[in-house]
């Protein structure tokens, strides 16, 4: 694989760091609602415990970052990077307004709407990361799966609590 030469541990660390603090901003920001209205919804079964979702988030963003790595290190002029990147980067704002959206405004109906746009995304994402990266493409597929349950949780909050 042959790799960009300007694409070293600078652009990885900020590969990673920027889903990273995405997450972490958006924990932050939807802190109170998930101790308050949250904790009083009915929720679907399978809904896990509250702790599971901060390292699982954690470790996806991790993911998601080196996937974007591994594509970037390809270099922006090749053909296939910039697609790739813009879908990658509509998947991540779609995941960073999703919280404040459910969680903060209280709209599950709505923010169900983004998820599921959110997972067309990180679909079309995977599907450009696979002919750049096999291993981005391997990377994000723990994400997708877990956004695919994520969507049944909000689905299911939203119907239940109509």
């Amino acid at each position: 694989m042959q790799k960009h030469p300007q694409v070293g541990w600078r652009t990885f660390l900020v590969c990673v760091a920027i889903p990273v603090a995405l997450g972490f901003l958006g924990s932050l920001v939807t802190r109170g609602a998930i101790e308050g209205w949250y904790r009083g919804l009915n929720k679907p079964p399978l809904n896990p415990p509250a702790w599971v979702f901060a390292p699982v988030w954690t470790a996806l963003y991790v993911m998601m970052g080196i996937a974007s790595f591994l594509v970037l290190r390809k270099g922006l002029s090749h053909p296939r990077v910039r697609p790739a990147m813009t879908f990658y980067a509509v998947q991540l704002i779609l995941n960073a307004i999703w919280s404040p959206i459910f969680f903060n405004l209280q709209a599950p109906w709505i923010a169900l709407g983004v998820i599921i746009a959110m997972w067309l995304a990180i679909v079309a994402t995977m599907l450009l990361f696979r002919p750049i990266s096999k291993a981005a493409f391997w990377l994000m597929l723990p994400y997708l799966l877990w956004v695919s349950f994520a969507t049944y949780l909000n689905a299911g909050i939203a119907w239940l609590n109509r």
